[in-house]
C-alpha cells in the first residue's frame, strides 16, 4: 500500500482507540452523577466506537485492488459503512429518547455534578481534536467513512456542550426535570445527524456526479487538449469513494489514423490525471459522421 493508504488505515485504527478512551470517560461521568443527560451522551459514544470499527473495516476493504469479481474496485465499501453508521446513530437516538422519557417521569438531581462535568469536558476536548483530524484527512484522501466518522464526532461534541451547559443550569437552579429534557434534545440532534449521514452516503451509492466546479474543470481540460478532434460529447462523471470515473465520446475526422486519434486521447488523459487524482477515464473514439454538434466543439 502507498504511504497515504497506510496513514489512512492508521488513522482509522487510532479512531477506535480514541473512541474507547472517550467512552470510558463518559461512562465514568455518568457513574459519578447518575445524570440521564450524561448517560445519553455516553450511549452516543458507544455508537462512536462501533462507527470507528466499521470505518476501519471499510477503509481497509476500499484499499483492495480491483479484481475479476469487482473490476472497478472496492471503493463503494466506504459508502456502505457510512450508511450503516447513519442507521446506528438513529438507533442510538431512539434509545436516548426512551431514557429521557423515563427520566422526565421520575426526575432526580444528579450527584457530584462538578466531577461529572469536568470528566465529560475532558472527553469533549479529545473528541474535538480528533474530529478535526478525521475530517481534514478524510477530505484530503476523499474517504467517506473517515469524514462521516469525523462529522459524527463533531455532532457528539455539540450534543455534549449542550449537556454540560444544561447540567450547569440544573446544578444552579435545582430543577431536576431539565436533566431529562436535555437528554431528549440530545436525541433529536443525533437523529438529525444520522439522517444527514445516510442521505450523503446514498448519493455516493447512486453514482452521483462530481461537483459542478470539477465538471467545469474536466470540460475545460478536454477542450484544451483535444486539438485535432472535432468534438467531445456525452461527457459523464461519477464518484465512488476516492475514485472519480470519467467517460465521453471523442469525434475525430474519418481519415485520421488510429495512432493520431490515440495520441489525442493520451494527451487528454495525461492532463486529466494531473488535475483529477485517482481517476479512471474511458474515451470512445467515433468518426465524424457520429458528431452531434453538441457538448464540447473543438473545431
Amino acid at each position: 500500500m502507498s504511504i497515504t493508504a497506510n496513514r489512512t488505515l492508521a488513522i482509522a485504527a487510532a479512531s477506535l482507540l480514541v473512541g474507547l478512551i472517550v467512552l470510558g470517560l463518559k461512562f465514568l461521568a455518568w457513574y459519578l452523577t447518575g445524570s440521564i443527560a450524561l448517560y445519553s451522551d455516553a450511549l452516543e459514544s458507544i455508537v462512536n466506537v462501533v462507527t470507528a470499527i466499521v470505518a476501519l473495516i471499510a477503509v481497509r476493504l476500499a484499499q483492495k485492488p480491483a479484481d475479476a469479481a469487482l473490476p472497478y474496485g472496492y471503493h463503494k465499501a466506504e459508502y456502505f459503512s457510512a450508511v450503516l453508521v447513519g442507521v446506528m446513530i438513529i438507533v442510538a437516538a431512539i434509545l436516548i429518547a426512551r431514557e429521557a422519557a423515563f427520566g422526565f417521569m421520575s426526575p432526580r438531581l444528579p450527584d457530584a455534578p462538578i466531577q461529572g462535568l469536568a470528566i465529560s469536558g475532558v472527553a469533549t476536548v479529545i473528541n474535538v481534536l480528533w474530529a478535526l483530524v478525521l475530517i481534514r484527512h478524510g477530505r484530503a484522501v476523499r474517504s467517506p467513512a473517515l469524514e462521516a466518522d469525523g462529522q459524527h464526532l463533531l455532532t457528539d461534541v455539540i450534543s455534549t456542550l449542550g449537556v454540560l451547559i444544561g447540567l450547569g443550569l440544573v446544578f444552579l437552579t435545582g430543577w431536576a426535570p431539565l436533566d431529562a429534557i436535555l437528554a431528549g434534545l440530545v436525541a433529536l440532534n443525533i437523529l438529525w445527524s444520522g439522517w444527514g449521514v445516510i442521505r450523503q452516503s446514498v448519493g455516493g451509492l447512486m453514482d452521483v456526479a462530481v461537483p459542478p466546479q470539477t465538471q467545469k474543470l474536466i470540460r475545460e481540460i478536454i477542450a484544451s487538449k483535444a486539438e485535432g478532434a472535432i468534438e467531445a460529447h456525452d461527457i459523464r462523471t461519477r464518484q465512488a469513494g476516492k475514485m472519480t470515473f470519467i467517460d465521453f465520446h471523442l469525434v475525430v475526422p474519418g481519415a485520421m489514423t488510429v495512432d493520431a486519434a490515440h495520441a489525442i486521447c493520451d494527451r487528454i488523459e495525461a492532463r486529466l490525471r494531473e488535475v483529477v487524482k485517482d481517476v479512471l477515464i474511458t474515451i470512445h473514439v467515433e468518426p465524424e459522421e457520429k458528431a452531434k454538434h453538441s457538448g464540447i466543439v473543438v473545431l
